[in-house]
């Protein structure tokens, strides 16, 4: 039977687009159903900050009536402005164990992306490499952690074969915060933060907007040489900070300042999937409760960003992120897994770094690029 992809329209094919992973994981006890709301938040481009400086189209597959698989094609007009580039992205993929299916999606994703100008087609990003990003390829003995995907493990295999191929690995390692060696860390990171006139402290929740304000210049400034990096609108940044508030814990975001000036800042987030896991995708009728009583059962965190400005990266300020977040977790009750994540695989002062503190890698997840300029 001939498979049809056709492009979303309407709440009912909102809804199609939004529930399908429920028949792609259902005996699949590592998967996270992310929150239906706010997955449609996310996919709302009449009202996500993250459109108005992108278009994106949203397509489900069919077999006989039955939805087998989606993608969406998008174009990032932040990222081609800033890496000059002609880049067409893939993203919130997902596809029953059939080639023929995965060519589909593919296909038609490269050639939506193709007609507007793209040259190429890379992804999965859900919807860019600030949101959750990568396929999973190694790593499927647990379950994702906040901000993570996961997948099937014959996806890498669909998309390969669908005439995508490697472009970047990024790396998820993990330690607890029993496995580290504080004293040695801390003495490292007090005598550079000395040198330098550098003081850290948790974020003020007080002055949020004016912290998350001062956090988006020092993102933007960070990371902006960082492989496939995209700037984040305010408006973007704002909304994410809004959301990230409800569950973040002071003395887990840190920030780094010299002379008056924030100069680093460092986020690890409590692991709220344990949380949303029970809650199977709804808030309703049950869902909320299930989120309020599992949530004291998160005993592990994810670093989710550490940067420092380029004058301050020889400060010590990152290993006295890394000392103060250990030691904060200690104090909250987070002595299981700590994630750090993602890393990029070329990033060898990193890596070293957390191998030096006893971190292991734990994960590994895959941008795929299609080869040359994409064909119709």
């Amino acid at each position: 039977m001939a498979i049809e992809v056709v492009a979303i329209s309407g709440k009912n094919g909102l809804n199609e687009f939004v529930k399908l992973p429920w028949s792609i994981y259902l005996n699949d006890p590592q998967w996270v159903p992310q929150l239906q709301i706010a997955t449609k938040e996310l996919l709302d481009r009449a009202k996500h900050p993250f459109y108005q400086n992108a278009e994106a189209e949203f397509f489900i597959a069919r077999r006989g009536g039955r939805p087998v698989g989606r993608i969406a094609a998008i174009i990032d007009r932040n990222h081609n402005k800033f890496h000059d580039e002609k880049a067409g992205f893939f993203g919130f993929f997902e596809s029953v164990d059939e080639q023929e299916v995965a060519n589909a999606l593919i296909g038609t994703a490269r050639k939506w992306v193709t007609e507007r100008g793209a040259e190429f087609l890379r992804g999965p990003v859900n919807p860019s490499t600030n949101y959750e990003c990568g396929l999973l390829v190694q790593g499927f003995e647990s379950s994702p952690m906040v901000m993570m995907t996961y997948n099937p493990r014959y996806y890498p295999q669909l998309i390969e074969r669908a005439g995508l191929s490697k472009v970047k690995d990024l790396y998820a390692f993990v330690n607890t915060a029993d496995g580290v060696d504080l004293d040695k860390i801390s003495r490292v990171a007090d005598r550079a933060l000395k040198r330098h006139g550098v003081t850290v402290r948790p974020i003020n929740l007080k002055d949020f907007q004016g912290e998350v304000s001062r956090i988006w210049d020092v993102y933007n400034a960070a990371w902006e040489k960082n492989w496939g990096f995209v700037p984040m609108t305010k408006e973007e940044f704002f909304l994410m900070g809004k959301e990230m508030k409800q569950v973040l814990k002071p003395e887990m975001v840190l920030v780094g300042e010299a002379k008056g000036r924030m100069i680093g800042f460092a986020l690890a987030l409590p692991d709220v999937n344990v949380a949303i896991k029970p809650a199977n995708g709804r808030l309703l009728p049950t869902g909320l409760l299930k989120i309020l009583y599992y949530q004291r059962k998160i005993r592990a965190v994810r670093v989710i960003a550490l940067g420092v400005v380029e004058e301050f990266r020889a400060s010590g300020v990152a290993a006295a992120f890394y000392a103060a977040l250990v030691r904060n977790a200690r104090k909250l009750g987070y002595d299981q897994e700590c994630e750090m994540s993602w890393i990029l695989e070329d990033n060898v002062l990193m890596t070293r770094s957390l191998e030096l503190m006893g971190a292991r890698r734990s994960k590994t997840y895959r941008l795929y690029q299609s080869p040359g300029k994409s064909e119709n």
